[in-house]
């Protein structure tokens, strides 16, 4: 009977299975987990040594039999048995043992392709879940930033993951226009080590590079200058160097990516009709994930499109968020649906 009382029943859970890090949100509790997606792996035995910060404490600092590894890339699984692994890894971290298996539901980006949703699935029921529902990016970000999705009016978001930055226009619950694009936070490091490389001919790795955006990244002048060191290696010389980068450089290093993603901010709009574009002037564009953080990001959308831009209360935990919300409602979805807001339609 004690063993038994060790056991829960079983909970239902939220996955925000992003590029970068992964949030999970428990039925009744909120979010009780967020750790980078990051696996750690034994070449030689195929066993995976760590998980989450273990494993990113790793990333550049491995012996050769050991490779630190993400296996979500540009928002999609990349490889398949080690996702599975990660994701039993944090379904049980965060539930514990449970005497049934949970449901699950677990955000995608809106370009996904249904050989990439099936693989989702698949690696979520392998892993130990009862049901997987998927519900797309977007949804979840503007249900966590505390949208009213459901109404009969128009409502921008701008969800800037690691992987994927996704810009949807929602209405009656639906995704109306939607746009993805592989830009996003990964898309930013890889920025800032090219520039670094080019300007100072100093080599620095991805965590060096996701340290200088965190502290200074912008794309939009600063009323008082930062700036950071950074410790690479000379590339000439192969010594190590120690540079000074300031948030001014930093617009010029982001400006590409950035770039990427105003226009297709701009592709949206474009296509948005215009009853709903009415709407979101008058409601305005929010902003969530991670890469919304950056120094006057809302700034630029506003002064681009000509409508007001925020960033969401939250920004990084939105998604999780609205994805754990929807959990309140699974009983109501029709069964092996996989995603909510086509489902929402059918039932419409």
């Amino acid at each position: 009977m004690n063993r038994v009382s060790n056991f829960r029943l079983s909970r239902n859970i939220g996955i925000d299975l992003g590029t970068a890090t992964v949030l999970v949100y428990v039925q009744g509790k909120g979010i009780v987990l967020e750790e980078p997606s990051v696996v750690a792996i034994d070449t030689d035995t195929d066993r995976i040594l760590s998980v989450g910060k273990r494993a990113q404490q790793m990333l550049g600092r491995t012996p050769g039999n050991i490779v630190a590894v993400r296996p979500l890339r540009d928002g999609v699984i990349s490889q398949y048995e080690v996702t599975l692994k990660m994701i039993q890894y944090f379904i049980e971290k965060a539930c514990g043992r449970m005497f049934f298996p949970p449901r699950v539901t677990i955000c995608i980006p809106s370009g996904i392709t249904e050989v990439e949703e099936r693989a989702v699935v698949d690696a979520a029921r392998e892993a130990g879940a009862q049901k997987t529902y998927l519900i797309e990016e977007p949804m979840a970000a503007a249900i966590g930033a505390g949208l009213d999705i459901y109404a009969p009016n128009g409502n921008m978001v701008v969800d800037i993951g690691g992987g994927t930055t996704d810009i949807a226009v929602l209405s009656l619950g639906g995704v109306v226009v939607s746009e993805s694009i592989k830009i996003a936070g990964d898309r930013f490091d890889e920025a800032i080590m090219r520039y670094v490389r080019r300007k100072y001919n100093v080599l620095i790795g991805e965590r060096t590079a996701e340290g200088i955006k965190k502290r200074i990244g912008a794309v939009y002048d600063h009323p008082e200058e930062q700036s950071v060191q950074v410790k690479g290696r000379c590339m000439t010389q192969g010594l190590p160097k120690v540079i000074t980068i300031s948030s001014k450089e930093m617009i010029e290093a982001l400006a590409e990516p950035i770039t990427a993603i105003l226009d297709a901010i701009c592709l949206v709009i474009e296509r948005t009709p215009p009853e709903l574009l009415g709407d979101i002037l008058r409601n305005g564009i929010v902003m969530t994930g991670g890469g919304s953080l950056l120094y006057g990001f809302d700034q630029l959308v506003t002064k681009v499109t000509g409508i007001q831009t925020r960033v969401a209360k939250d920004a990084v935990s939105c998604v999780a968020i609205g994805t754990g919300k929807f959990l309140d409602h699974l009983d109501m979805l029709q069964e092996g649906s996989i995603n909510l807001s086509k489902a929402r339609k059918e039932r419409l």
